[in-house]
């Protein structure tokens, strides 16, 4: 198996993006924002629908202020009311008109949101609807002499949906709405989903990888065995296309991968993520016509086709089934890049140009002892921490977030995520894993199968059924972690770097192998061409 050097350096390029476990925020805590009794509530997004003339219409988000009382969190239960335009319109005074329980739509500006939501409710107003000058949402706080014994729920909507609702009213239109803020559910049948996803991939990777790893051993105790001159000379290890990761490479990786995380983050547009889409889509291409010529060759009708060669400029030796292959996963990889952002199941396409590429990698690179595997992820877990969390101390957001999400490229994010829509949310959303937090665990996983299998050891006294139930743990506690903290993104290889590497490491110290392990990462085998003579006894 040979493997072109610029598509193993895409390939690589597309794995940087360690992403993370998110659901996306519909609580956002802040604790720079002042509080204190009566301005204490958590920044909760708000859905407001509302009804034309009696007629269902648009439905807008708002975000909830620090002040005021907490909002129905069912639709059932929020009241149908009312809109009506402040007179005058900042709401900074008295309203001219009268406000018998209607929900007051107001401008921001010339006075506090605290005396706007005073005012509104001395008026008689049901809840106050702030309308932003601008397009983004804003957190709306308490002043530090504000009054805030306030009754009566605030929202501010963004310019665009309160300039709608400003003109439906001036046209003489009946506009009412209804404010609530649904709670997540405890647990999305999404995220069931995309843990046997990333659990499965890992798992066929390994047995893929292991499999690779016997034949390659049986070819050269054959070898040997023979004598043959033909071992000799058939170069270095890297001539078989498997690269073998050293500590140095696992340690640049981590800050390479930093470096471009970082770049993305300065360049992120849309233009950029243009750019990413095609090198996500050169790797999809190659990792799923990887992964199809190695399904199809297991059937003897195409084995023919996968063993005779034919010579292309800059490829080299192909496989005819390889040529009959490409065609088509290019043409799906355009077909998804055309629709990408256009229809609603575009998320399948990257799933499977996603998975054919994680499972690509994780046969193509390999983490040749412990040792190396505990440097990268070491790495790997720093990197994580910091730039969820730490980097907020630089960059007054989290970075990994901002670029897993796309924030500021005005589209829906990166394509280097495995992602499932939320189906019972009534938020929406995607839950979604970046590729890193399958591939960098996934070679240790991979690693332990590949020892098993040369060390002949069965499923309960191998290392690969453990290390398999470490991730898969660890990635749950991922999504327990991810649903306690309301849905705020969380490093997922924070939570699986302790169980998948602490359980690895703490089992083969136990059973003796922790040496060979960390240093050889294979078991010891007897030269096959060598046969030892039993010692006679004396008489």
């Amino acid at each position: 198996m040979k493997i072109n050097r610029g598509v193993f350096i895409v390939i690589l390029i597309v794995a940087l993006c360690a992403g993370l476990g998110s659901a996306g925020d519909i609580v956002h805590q802040d604790n720079v924002a002042p509080h204190r009794p009566g301005c204490n509530n958590n920044f909760v997004l708000v859905k407001v629908p509302t009804w034309l003339n009696g007629l269902e219409d648009d439905e807008y988000v708002g975000v909830g202020a620090r002040f005021g009382p907490t909002l129905e969190s069912k639709e059932k239960h929020a009241n149908h009311t009312r809109l009506a335009l402040a007179d005058p319109p900042d709401c900074c005074s008295k309203p001219r008109n009268q406000l018998t329980g209607d929900v007051i739509l107001v401008h921001r500006g010339n006075c506090s949101f605290t005396e706007k939501a005073n005012v509104a409710e001395e008026a008689g107003a049901s809840a106050i609807l702030i309308i932003n000058n601008q397009t983004e949402l804003f957190k709306m706080v308490c002043e530090a002499n504000a009054d805030v014994d306030i009754k009566i729920p605030a929202v501010m909507l963004p310019q665009d949906a309160g300039s709608n609702l400003e003109k439906y009213i001036n046209n003489n239109t009946m506009v009412s709405v209804a404010l609530y803020s649904p709670k997540r559910p405890a647990v999305d049948i999404a995220e069931v989903f995309l843990w046997l996803m990333a659990v499965g991939t890992i798992l066929c990777a390994s047995y893929w990888s292991a499999w690779t790893a016997r034949e390659v051993a049986i070819e050269q105790d054959k070898l040997l065995k023979d004598a043959s001159e033909e071992f000799l000379q058939r170069g270095d290890a890297g001539s078989t296309g498997f690269v073998d990761i050293n500590t140095m490479s696992a340690v640049l990786f981590v800050v390479f991968a930093s470096c471009f995380l970082v770049m993305l983050y300065k360049l992120m547009s849309s233009w950029f993520v243009d750019v990413l889409l095609v090198l996500f889509c050169i790797g999809g291409v190659e990792g799923l016509q990887t992964c199809l010529v190695a399904l199809l060759s297991c059937f003897r009708w195409f084995q023919r086709f996968a063993e005779s060669f034919i010579k292309v400029p800059f490829f080299g030796a192909v496989s005819h089934l390889t040529l009959a292959v490409c065609p088509f996963c290019m043409a799906f990889a355009v077909v998804w890049a055309i629709y990408y952002r256009r229809v609603s199941f575009a998320w399948i396409g990257q799933d499977i140009l996603g998975i054919a590429l994680i499972i690509t990698v994780l046969q193509i690179v390999r983490v040749p002892n412990l040792k190396v595997g505990t440097v990268l992820l070491g790495c790997a877990f720093l990197y994580d921490i910091f730039w969820v969390f730490v980097s907020k101390w630089w960059f007054h957001e989290s970075v990994m977030i901002v670029v897993a999400r796309g924030e500021k490229s005005g589209q829906d994010g990166i394509p280097m995520l495995l992602k499932i829509p939320r189906m019972f949310d009534p938020w929406g959303g995607y839950s979604v894993i970046g590729f890193g937090d399958i591939i960098l665990p996934g070679l240790l996983v991979a690693f332990s199968l590949r020892y098993d299998w040369l060390a002949r050891k069965n499923l309960r006294a191998g290392y690969f059924v453990w290390a398999m139930t470490a991730y898969g743990l660890g990635l749950l506690v991922t999504y327990i972690a991810l649903n306690m903290m309301d849905g705020h993104g969380q490093p997922a290889l924070l939570y699986i770097v302790p169980f998948t590497l602490g359980t690895f490491i703490t089992l083969g110290k136990k059973r003796g192998d922790l040496k060979t392990l960390w240093t050889r990462g294979e078991p010891g085998r007897p030269c096959p061409h060598v046969r030892l003579q039993p010692v006679q006894q004396k008489e």
